[in-house]
């Protein structure tokens, strides 16, 4: 992946670093959320595939790695002002709760029905920053799991990973969606497009999954994330279709629908209840995490929402 543009400081002083050999290295404080999320969002790409040109040393440099303890102290804190059901009694059953909950903004019914085609390839956009790595990030917990939590993981991420085959990886299907798209599918293109409100969505799940003390909050986001997919991916799978897209196209989708209404009952029940009962002092992470996914893809949704609403472009120009 390319170094992306500075959004501010302490993005500038981090991107400017790392195009250099590892050296002595301090950052000031970031002056907004789009300075605080590039910069996250670079730092862990550090833990992921790297950037192009840059010492992989960096990667546990003990400057970066301060100022990363710095910038995922002020997010951490953020989001633990967001409620959180206080019974975990029965984890499976309030995870189904929350996630039927409504009132966020319904992005998938606007794409199914409403958005343009031009909407559509913002939309891919935005998710490619995910879509191109994912379940790379929740794949960092199942060494930090045993027992039925860990296998129910392992279920679940096979079937990310395509069995094994590589065209099956939900990462390659999604390629499929871009190339139809007209978009570039290099791993990365888009991250100087997308809003802070993306990064953000990414920088959650790198949080979770690079610290094994929130092991119970990246189940949680994993287990919200496969419950609430069927119904929004049947929704963009018909809205490609609407403008156009083929089989190989809305693929990517489908393949979500029929998949993840069988991951949420082994998400929900196999791998969070289980864990909950292994580790029944963390049974409150898993909720937070779920909270922390449902709370700021309803925010993502309402920024794109409102742009369109607004006869304006989601991204960055």
């Amino acid at each position: 992946m390319k170094l992306p543009s500075p959004r501010g400081p302490v993005s500038d002083a981090v991107i400017t670093a790392l195009t250099q050999a590892p050296h002595e290295f301090t950052a000031g404080v970031p002056d907004s959320d789009d300075d605080l999320h590039l910069s996250l969002f670079v730092l862990y790409e550090l833990h992921y595939r790297g950037w192009d040109g840059v010492d992989d040393t960096w990667e546990w440099h003990p400057g970066m790695l301060a100022l990363r303890g710095r910038l995922e102290g002020d997010f951490e804190a953020e989001l633990r002002r967001l409620p959180v059901p206080e019974d975990t009694d029965d984890v499976p059953h309030t995870l189904i709760a929350m996630t039927r909950e409504t009132g966020g903004p319904s992005l998938s019914g606007y794409v199914r029905g409403r958005a343009t085609y031009e909407q559509f390839r913002e939309f891919a956009t935005h998710r490619s920053v995910y879509h191109l790595r994912e379940a790379d990030p929740h794949t960092f917990a199942i060494p930090r799991l045993g027992g039925k939590a860990k296998a129910a993981l392992i279920e679940v991420q096979i079937d990310e990973y395509g069995g094994g085959a590589v065209g099956r990886m939900h990462q390659e299907m999604f390629k499929d969606t871009m190339t139809a798209l007209g978009l570039d599918t290099t791993y990365g293109a888009y991250v100087d497009l997308v809003p802070w409100q993306t990064l953000a969505n990414n920088n959650l799940m790198s949080l979770f999954g690079l610290h094994r003390r929130l092991r119970g909050a990246l189940l949680g986001h994993l287990a919200a994330y496969e419950m609430t997919s069927t119904g929004p991916n049947r929704a963009y799978g018909n809205g490609l279709r609407r403008l156009g897209g083929d089989e190989n196209a809305t693929r990517f989708y489908d393949e979500h629908v029929e998949a993840d209404a069988v991951h949420e009952q082994i998400a929900a029940f196999d791998m969070c209840g289980s864990f909950c009962k292994a580790e029944p002092e963390l049974a409150g992470d898993v909720l937070f995490g779920a909270r922390c996914v449902l709370t700021m893809e309803d925010r993502w949704a309402e920024y794109v929402l409102s742009r369109w609403e607004a006869g304006e472009s989601s991204l960055r120009t």
